[in-house]
This record gives structure tokens, sequence and C-alpha cells, in this order.
């Protein structure tokens, strides 16, 4: 996650309702972070050699830059709406959306976007744009879906892994911004034999295996109540999917984070599906955070701290 204090928040805009209720979510958040806001349209139409400029003969607002213009400036209009004095520019980027907003990753402290875009399919649950943003860029995303709280627990994802740690600091950084308590989450499954032509049930200790993982979510947790000493944080061990039970949390958060990539995911992915899914089926805006973030002095930390 890029720290240097001049990063802004980048939103991405199309014209569509679901990137107006992305420019407004980027608005609050950039606010409470003092930063500010960059609205990022990508231009895909010179990429097609497409005419995009009015035609001698036409209207003088004809043209697809024309409209481009017109759709950034109603975005930073609706961010200036939404969070009076905070400091929005607007910019027209030639290039394919998902490539343009990756290229902003890492000047940005942030990408907020919606879930679905003017050219998404009806089926599609998250559009293609919000999941190659998430699956490439090397900041947070936020991915404005689900119903916008102003109340309810900040939610993160905990399975033990270096991701994990990344998305519980900046959880724990955006529930302390929003004066919101944090709600650690980690979902267990049994233990299974993977033993070639063992076909026998293994035999464990439930009560051990559950002390285990309290163990390890409370070593997550450490030095969050140091740094953030007045945030409310209470940890939740749920047996089951991981994928389910944070589905079913994000019905009660105003946030749902979570690492792009779990513990036991196939190193090969760049979105692990636990991310996938919660992207798909969340009652809630989701953050991913695809890499750790960078401390002043080069090492990874768990969080920008408060």
């Amino acid at each position: 996650m890029n720290s240097a204090n001049g990063a802004a928040v980048v939103v991405g805009v199309d014209g569509s309702e679901s990137a107006l209720r992305a420019v407004r979510l980027a608005a609050t958040e950039a606010h409470r972070r003092h930063r500010a806001l960059r609205v990022v349209h990508g231009f895909i139409w010179p990429l097609l050699h497409s005419p995009i400029h009015p035609a001698t003969e036409g209207p003088p607002g004809g043209g697809l830059r024309h409209q481009a213009e017109q759709l950034v400036l109603t975005a930073v209009t609706e961010a200036e709406q939404a969070s009076p004095g905070l400091r929005v520019t607007g910019e027209i980027i030639d290039g394919e959306a998902a490539a343009v907003l990756v290229g902003e990753a890492p000047t940005a402290a942030m990408i907020v976007l919606g879930d679905r875009g003017l050219g998404g399919f009806s089926a599609l649950l998250v559009g293609s744009v919000a999941v190659q943003v998430a699956a490439h860029a090397d900041c947070p995303v936020v991915v404005a879906r689900g119903t916008a709280r102003t109340d309810g627990p900040v939610v993160v994802g905990v399975d033990g892994s270096e991701l994990s740690l990344a998305a519980v600091g900046f959880a724990a950084e955006t529930a302390a911004l929003r004066d919101a308590p944090l709600v650690a989450l980690h979902a267990y499954r049994h233990p299974v034999s993977t033993g070639p032509g063992d076909i026998q049930p293994l035999v464990y200790d439930e009560s051990e295996l559950r002390a285990d993982e309290e163990r390890a979510l409370a070593e997550t947790l450490a030095g969050i109540g140091e740094r953030y000493p007045r945030l409310p944080v209470t940890r939740e061990l749920v047996r089951g999917r991981p994928a389910k039970v944070l589905a079913e949390a994000s019905r009660r958060a105003q946030l749902l984070v979570v690492g792009g990539q779990g513990r036991g995911e196939l190193s090969g992915l760049l979105l692990g599906s636990v991310s996938q899914s919660v992207l798909h089926h969340a009652d809630c805006p989701v953050a991913v955070l695809r890499t750790p973030p960078v401390t002043p002095d080069g090492g990874v930390g768990p969080g920008e701290g408060g």
C-alpha cells in the first residue's frame, strides 16, 4: 500500500450509477484520510481507431471525447457535493479502464470503483473491471457494492497469512477513522485426511483445534490495541467455509476487508477464491489488499498506524 503523504484516493468512473456510488464512497474516504480525490476515466476509443471528436457538420456537443469530459465533470461535481471542501481533480486517460486504474495504483492511497459498469453483462454479479483491478493493483481496492451503511462494524477476514496481517492493519485504521468497532473474523474447518487411499475420517480433538485457531487469531491481532487503544475490537471464531461466513457477516458490516490471497490458496492465483467470492456476494462495500503495506523504513508492516 502506498503510504506517501501526497497519495490521493483514486476513483474510476464510466458514467454509470454504480460509478457515482463509488464516487460518493471515495469522496468520504478521501475526506476521512485528509487526502485529495482523483477522478479517472479510462477512454478506450482511441485504441479502437474510432472517431472521437464531433463531425464538422455535427452539433458542438457531439463526440465521444466531449461525452467523456461531461461524465468526469459530473463525477467531480458529485464528489464535491458529497464532501464540501475536498480537493478533487478529474482526468481522462486513453486506455482500457482496468489497465488505466491498475496504472494509477503505484501512486494511489487506494482505488475505489463500482461493482458494475456500463458495459457489464447482466449475468455478472461483479463487473470484470472490478475483478481485474482487485487482482492486479498494488494498493487497497475498494469495490462499492451492496448496502452503503454508516453503522455496524468494519469486518476483516483473518486466516494467519501475510496478507491477512495487512488486511487487519488496514481494517483497524479504517475502523478508527470511521469511529466504528472492528470485528476480526476467522473461519475454520475441521482437518481432513489427504493420505493416498485413506478412507478413514481423521481423528482430532475439537477443543484443541479451536484453541489453536484462537491462538492464531490472537497473534494476528497483536499490537492493534497498542496502536488503536480506543478502538473496540471483537474476535469471532466461526466454524464454516470462510467465503460463506464472511458473506453472512457482511450483512451487518459497513465494510468488509480481505486479503487478496489467503493461506492455503494456490500461489499462482492473482486473486484468491475467498476474495473472489466475497466480491461477488458481499452485502456491503469490500476492500481487497493484494500486497502488504510498506513501512517508511522499507519493511512490511501491518498498517499505516493511527
